[in-house]
């Protein structure tokens, strides 16, 4: 009895001893993860998921199921703000250069302003550049082999347009993508307002030849090299592909180079774009170039007028002003800044020229033939009154003889029957008169040398005309012609 009894206090003291033991314990274990908490500055939780976490990702890496782009992410550790990524070029040594291939393709041709000189268009750009910090094994991620990115969590080239004269409206891209190699690839469009230098002397024409020039505002060639990544016949094809909208020009083709240019004493690399379009020249010639050609025709035509009418004067003088509303026209077109007359200007200022000597010759012609009437007025005059004081002397003459009691005071019907005699001789007198006028008119000096005048002037008139038209013509289609080869040439 008493031995049981001793047994069972040993029992009990044992089962009070371990369960003091697991209360130390267990204190102890909560002391340890408290004060890790407390230095770490998290809670008890986060480190039971961290822990958790860790165990899963062993058992993924076991495994090989990290398929995830956290997991990629997490790898290049851009899962946080990295600002060793983004502050410097991503090279291993300073001395080494970035590399960035560039290739651009026109999607729209939006505008071409001849009076300020301006091109808008729309482009697609593609910029790829190797970053030694980004690489991983697809292998070791279900072969993922690129992630996209915000672009502000990688460094990005300072790329600009050089001709560019307003800022983009179009917000950038805000994505950038990331091969597993260690390529970044950027892709992006933009709304351009460029300047153009624009020759404008074979208006309307004329080919015109654009550039867009990309470089870097900060780094220089010894930094930042750029490469092309396509060639021209490529980036050309391409491009005629993907064009939606050309208003007024037809894309023909882009050339693009490699050069050196110096910005603010800093060498660079520049690539230059060079955009070729010719203008779309039915509107003009129906619009303007052809109403100027019929006025100038209607001008021909006054020349089977009278000459010297007052009619055909104020005819001539409507279709010169006619011409000069057309050269208002054109003034609003053509550039201030334009270096050299344009073919167009010449063909208007030719075409006023002839007419406006046209015009002048209509007006001294005029003059010849008034001078030529005046001296024929006055000498009818007198003829006529010669003719009827002589006419009228030898019917009273006549009649004396054969009556005397008529002049004398005869009988009433014999006075009459005078009378109807006197008014057949004026009759006949009249008819004599505008005879000889006619005849007169007809031989008259200077009627006869304005006829002469009018003659070999309308025939040199109508050939100077044919003449200009057609030199000036030949000009458009020579320049033309020369500027297509020369393209083909530089090709």
């Amino acid at each position: 009895m008493v031995l049981a009894f001793i047994c069972l206090l040993l029992f009990a003291g044992g089962l009070t001893s371990s369960l003091e033991i697991q209360d130390d314990l267990d204190h102890q274990l909560n002391s340890n993860q408290s004060y890790t908490n407390l230095s770490d500055g998290n809670t008890t939780s986060y480190n039971t998921s961290a822990y958790n976490n860790e165990t899963s990702d062993e058992e993924l890496d076991e495994t090989g199921t990290n398929c995830s782009y956290r997991d990629v992410l997490k790898y290049l550790d851009l899962a946080k703000d990295n600002e060793a990524l983004t502050m410097s070029r991503p090279v291993r040594h300073y001395k080494e250069k970035t590399e960035v291939y560039i290739e651009m393709r026109i999607y729209a041709i939006l505008d071409l302003r001849e009076v300020d000189q301006s091109f808008i268009s729309y482009l697609w750009f593609l910029m790829e550049w190797e970053n030694d910090y980004v690489s991983w094994s697809p292998d070791d991620f279900c072969g993922l082999s690129k992630v996209v990115v915000p672009r502000k969590s990688l460094w990005m080239p300072d790329v600009i347009i050089e001709e560019m004269t307003e800022k983009d409206k179009n917000v950038p891209s805000p994505l950038v993508t990331i091969h597993h190699e260690g390529w970044v690839e950027y892709r992006d469009d933009k709304f351009v307002i460029s300047t153009c230098k624009m020759n404008i002397f074979k208006f309307p024409f004329d080919i015109q030849s654009c550039d867009i020039t990309f470089k870097s505002i900060s780094y220089s060639d010894e930094e930042l090299h750029f490469i092309l990544k396509k060639d021209k016949a490529v980036i050309t094809m391409d491009s005629h592909k993907n064009i939606r909208m050309q208003y007024e020009w037809k894309f023909l083709d882009i050339s693009v180079i490699e050069k050196n240019g110096d910005s603010f004493y800093t060498n660079q690399t520049v690539v230059a774009y060079t955009i070729t379009m010719k203008r779309k020249s039915a509107f003009y010639v129906v619009n303007f170039l052809l109403p100027v050609l019929f006025f100038l025709c209607l001008d021909f035509a006054s020349l089977l007028m009278p000459t010297g009418s007052g009619e055909k004067i104020s005819f001539k003088i409507t279709v010169l002003l006619a011409v000069t509303v057309m050269q208002l026209i054109l003034i609003e077109i053509l550039p201030f800044t334009s270096s050299r007359i344009p073919l167009i200007v010449i063909y208007c200022i030719g075409v006023f020229a002839v007419m406006l000597f046209s015009l002048i010759e209509t007006v001294f012609l005029s003059y010849l033939m008034e001078k030529d009437s005046s001296s024929l007025e006055g000498k009818k005059e007198s003829d006529m009154l010669q003719i009827k004081a002589s006419s009228i002397a030898s019917t009273c003459d006549e009649m004396i003889d054969q009556t005397p009691s008529m002049c004398k005071g005869g009988s009433s019907s014999q006075l009459f029957l005078a009378m109807e005699k006197v008014s057949d001789e004026l009759a006949e007198i009249r008819k004599i008169v505008l005879n000889k006028e006619s005849e007169e008119k007809k031989d008259g000096y200077w009627t006869g040398v304005a006829k002469k005048i009018d003659k070999i002037f309308s025939i040199l008139y109508v050939l100077a005309a044919i003449l200009f038209l057609s030199v000036l013509f030949s000009v458009w289609v020579s320049k033309a012609s020369q500027n297509g080869p020369a393209i083909k040439l530089e090709d």
